[in-house]
């Protein structure tokens, strides 16, 4: 088998020997930012947009990396071009980013730090089979009981380590069906996110999402954002109620792993014809276009 390795802080290590300290950051106070791409075809996607998007998460947490975005992108892909080495042509891989403030004490004051930053970079193994059904049936969108955190708290672009607010969520939507989806609201009960993606719906022919005011300005939902553009399709950043779920045409979540996630019902309820719809099917087609990988099929030949 072959070996996976992990980047900490400088070092590249095996994975199963990579490790933190207890007195870090991440682990004493979950004070941590972190971001996720991916490979197509072995090619790391728009990874300059996701280091750029950390960066901006980790200045606005009051995290100093101590490298530039310029050598944290090469290092990135130093440590996925070493674990990209026997895979398989049609396999790809995460890209997981961790950077936490570093070695800490319990204290009056949580922020000092005894050590550099803590730099991990990983690349697990990219395993869609959970997602591969939903491109053809679509999946059951259903609303937590939790709210998502709000802005004036924590802002949702600050992309950090902690997920319990998501898991806890997701967790609830589980009750309802096992094989759920989320949708998360906000506060005020408008359409936040999904536990680790956007939520697109198409009303009249228009692609809508929410503004980022409430919700991750994701890259995926970038590239939809873009891909709809060069089809001509009218899109719009907005609030969005439940009820726009309720009577929208279609409706999808966008992710790093499976790009566009089709959802034919909401609530128990179908979402229009309660199948995938046509607009969803011409940007998931054109964005396999774009990375030159069927991800339809990439996902269905790992079930």
């Amino acid at each position: 088998m072959t070996k996976r390795y992990v980047y900490i802080s400088g070092e590249f290590v095996v994975e199963e020997d990579a490790k933190i300290s207890v007195n870090d950051s991440a682990v004493l106070l979950g004070y941590s930012v972190t971001d996720s791409s991916r490979t197509f075809a072995h090619r790391p996607f728009k990874i300059e947009r996701h280091v750029d998007r950390m960066y901006k998460s980790l200045k606005a947490a009051r995290i100093d990396p101590g490298m530039s975005s310029a050598e944290m992108v090469r290092v990135t892909c130093e440590v996925t071009e070493r674990n990209l080495e026997g895979l398989e042509s049609h396999q790809d891989l995460w890209i997981v980013h961790t950077v936490s403030n570093g070695q800490t004490r319990l204290g009056p004051d949580p922020s000092v730090r005894e050590s550099g930053a803590t730099i991990i970079i990983s690349n697990p193994f990219l395993d869609l089979r959970g997602w591969a059904g939903y491109y053809s049936t679509g999946c059951h969108a259903v609303t937590s009981t939790s709210r998502a955190i709000p802005a004036q708290s924590l802002d949702a672009r600050i992309k950090n380590r902690s997920r319990m607010a998501y898991t806890l969520a997701e967790a609830e939507v589980k009750l309802v069906d096992s094989n759920a989806q989320g949708v998360i609201l906000d506060v005020n009960g408008f359409v936040a996110e999904n536990k680790g993606g956007n939520i697109f719906i198409v009303s009249e022919g228009e692609l809508l999402t929410p503004t980022t005011v409430n919700c991750l300005a994701g890259i995926s939902r970038e590239t939809v954002l873009e891909l709809a553009t060069k089809l001509s399709i009218p899109t719009r950043e907005t609030t969005l109620l439940p009820y726009d779920l309720y009577t929208a045409d279609e409706m999808f979540f966008t992710s790093t792993p499976y790009c566009m996630m089709p959802a034919t019902r909401f609530n128990g309820i179908d979402v229009g014809a309660g199948e995938v719809g046509p607009i969803t099917k011409r940007l998931l087609a054109a964005w396999s276009e774009l990375v030159d990988v069927d991800i339809v099929q990439q996902a269905r030949e790992q079930r």
